[in-house]
């Protein structure tokens, strides 16, 4: 089968040789004016038409040629050099070639595997939201359980009785006014306890806020005793603990409660440091003697992110002190942010 588009050419015969142009001797339109001159003078075409009518005509001159002829005269053959260029032929048929056919497989794995991905990172986006929301219902529930006071300036009154009835591992209760920090404290038999669990007993993606295992309870007994609550990433638990390194943030905190059933305690920020979690030198809850206290808050004073302007005057008049730890993404996902309180009293 061939197919052609024929170019324009007004008054030129196909096939065969053309001979020059004469005035028709009929009074029909004649395609030139014959001069005027008398006699039987003949009148030819202009010189360029005569030196193109004494070309022969060629199928390259006059047609473009969209499919060449089968070689073997097959009306319904496919031409091989269109087959090997193109991945369908004009009927829409896709191309036999092999290297074709897998690079439309491997087109189709690659398209279905990206919509896999999508999903699947879709799935994991609303399931965290998920986990998040029913942490934030855990946290809210519980909130109910102590009265606090929109300044700041009451410590927290708590529902010991309501607190136990849900979980008697409740030893203490942690709020820095005028942020998010507003949580029963627990302490279990080991750091793991309640680092996925919540107050029931339930999984928890944020867990409880946690006072260290080998503290004395209910807490600052020890020289130095150690709160731990998650960094979520929606902002809530210990996530102002890490916002703390921001000197100006830390600056705008002064008041930090500490309620237990035998006493309430009112401390202030001191420092704020970073580390990494394989830091044991972190976790030091007696020392010798006050002095060494002092001397390891002085060794972290060096270290700090964030701190007071007068750190060095109120550790010298310091004996023990609450440390609220939170993790941080510094340290691939295994970093620490520790914000170190003292007692107001301590001044």
């Amino acid at each position: 089968m061939a197919s052609h588009f024929k170019t324009p050419d007004d008054g030129s015969v196909s096939g065969g040789t053309a001979r020059h142009a004469s005035v028709p001797s009929s009074g029909r339109g004649p395609a030139h004016v014959r001069p005027q001159h008398g006699g039987d003078e003949s009148y030819h075409a202009p010189q360029a038409n005569r030196h193109a009518a004494s070309t022969p005509h060629s199928v390259s001159a006059h047609y473009i040629p969209v499919v060449s002829e089968p070689a073997n005269g097959e009306k319904n053959k496919r031409d091989a050099r269109f087959v090997e260029t193109d991945p369908y032929d004009l009927s829409g048929r896709r191309s036999g070639d092999p290297k074709k056919r897998v690079g439309r497989i491997i087109s189709a794995v690659l398209f279905i595997l990206g919509i896999a991905l999508i999903v699947t990172a879709a799935g994991m986006w609303i399931y965290n939201q998920w986990q998040y929301h029913e942490q934030d219902v855990i946290n809210e529930e519980l909130a109910t359980f102590a009265d606090v006071s929109d300044d700041g300036q009451t410590s927290p009154q708590v529902d010991w009785e309501g607190l136990k009835a849900v979980n008697d591992d409740v030893v203490g209760w942690v709020q820095i006014p005028g942020t998010v920090v507003n949580f029963p404290v627990y302490q279990g038999e080991t750091n793991d306890t309640y680092l996925r669990t919540s107050a029931e007993g339930t999984y928890s993606v944020g867990g409880q806020i946690f006072l260290d295992a080998e503290n004395t309870a209910p807490g600052m007994v020890d020289a130095q005793s150690i709160i731990y609550g998650h960094h979520m990433r929606n902002g809530t638990m210990f996530k102002p603990i890490s916002d703390m390194t921001n000197q100006e943030f830390f600056d705008g905190i002064d008041t930090i409660w500490y309620v237990t059933e035998e006493k309430t305690y009112e401390l202030e920020p001191l420092l704020v440091y970073k580390t990494d979690g394989s830091d044991v030198n972190a976790r030091r809850f007696n020392f010798d003697s006050t002095e060494g206290l002092r001397a390891y808050l002085t060794d972290l004073l060096g270290k700090a992110s964030a701190s007071r302007s007068d750190a060095s005057d109120v550790i010298a008049r310091t004996s023990n002190v609450l440390t609220l730890c939170t993790c941080n993404y510094d340290y691939s996902d295994n970093g620490r942010t520790l914000l170190i309180c003292v007692p107001k009293a301590a001044e």
